[in-house]
């Protein structure tokens, strides 16, 4: 068989296979909004995730790296040692608290004037503060930072201020691998319910399919018209699923925009990009394939005329 022949036999059973549904739409209509559901559900915990990570990507800026000097180190050390860091590719912003910049401080907040002017001596270190840059704010990033810092001279210790962020990423990494397991667990349902649809499909057209096999027909060729049902189904079900997504982000876009505006941030709810639209039509389409295939492959193989 030339590959022409071959190409324009699987074209008449992929348009054929689409007529069958839609001379039928009603069970069509609902096996598509059953996957569509399903996967909706882990696309827009994706989106969400998402955005969730886009609106905290500056949060570098909300932590620092604090780096105490020695108390017999001399006065111009601090500077020097802002100037130096400032010119790393891994720093966003260094900036020098003096030890009578930081009692004074201390002196306004915490109310112990009195007890403080009995010092004879300022207990405060000079400190610089060390910002780091984004793509350093990552738990690898802060660690091989604060090792670079705690090993210059003068350099008493320093301490990271940003174990909350820390925490924010594992919380994130976390959603994500829930999302994962979500998404496992209902394509899992997708290929169940394509593979019953299929089934019932089957066992409705038996009788076609006996008469095929008397005239030599193979299991294969009995089974492609429903693998290319399955395929639509699933690619049904995810355009419906990209329309659920797309109206959700729209509905949300607005309270997302004004609370972010209380908060003095210019955020907005994202949507997904065009190559995720494509992706989730491609795993519809493998779902439903892989559910059709399951269900035609062992049923057809049980029918004997």
């Amino acid at each position: 068989m030339s590959l022409q022949s071959w190409l324009t036999r699987h074209a008449q059973t992929l348009i054929g296979s689409l007529g069958a549904i839609v001379r039928e739409p009603g069970g069509a209509l609902m096996t598509m909004a059953v996957i569509g559901v399903a996967m909706a559900l882990p696309v827009f915990l994706a989106v969400l995730l998402e955005n969730s990570s886009a609106a905290t990507a500056n949060l570098n800026q909300g932590f620092d790296i604090s780096v105490y000097l020695k108390k017999e180190s001399a006065r111009s050390r601090a500077p020097a040692l802002a100037e130096l860091w400032r010119g790393r590719n891994d720093v966003a912003s260094v900036r020098v608290i003096t030890a009578d910049a930081a009692l004074a401080e201390f002196r306004e907040r915490s109310g112990f004037g009195a007890a403080l002017d009995e010092l004879t001596d300022n207990p405060l270190p000079d400190t610089v503060v060390v910002t780091p840059a984004v793509s350093a704010s990552n738990p690898q990033g802060v660690a091989d930072l604060e090792k670079v810092l705690a090993a210059a001279a003068d350099v008493e210790t320093v301490q990271v201020d940003g174990a909350w962020v820390n925490r924010l990423n594992a919380w994130l990494d976390i959603l994500r691998r829930i999302v994962w397991l979500v998404a496992a667990l209902l394509g899992s349902g997708v290929v169940l319910v394509v593979g019953n649809t299929i089934r019932l499909d089957i066992l409705n057209r038996r009788s076609e399919i006996e008469v095929m096999k008397l005239v030599g027909a193979t299991d294969g060729f009995a089974r492609r018209p429903f693998l290319y049902s399955g395929v639509w189904y699933g690619l049904g079900g995810g355009a419906l699923a990209i329309l659920i997504v797309a109206s959700a982000v729209q509905f949300l876009t607005g309270p997302v925009a004004t609370l972010a505006a209380l908060y003095g941030s210019g955020f907005k709810l994202q949507g997904m990009d065009v190559d995720v639209y494509l992706g989730v039509l491609g795993c519809a389409g493998s779902l439903g394939w892989l559910g059709s295939w399951l269900a035609a492959t062992r049923h057809i193989r049980a029918i004997e005329p």
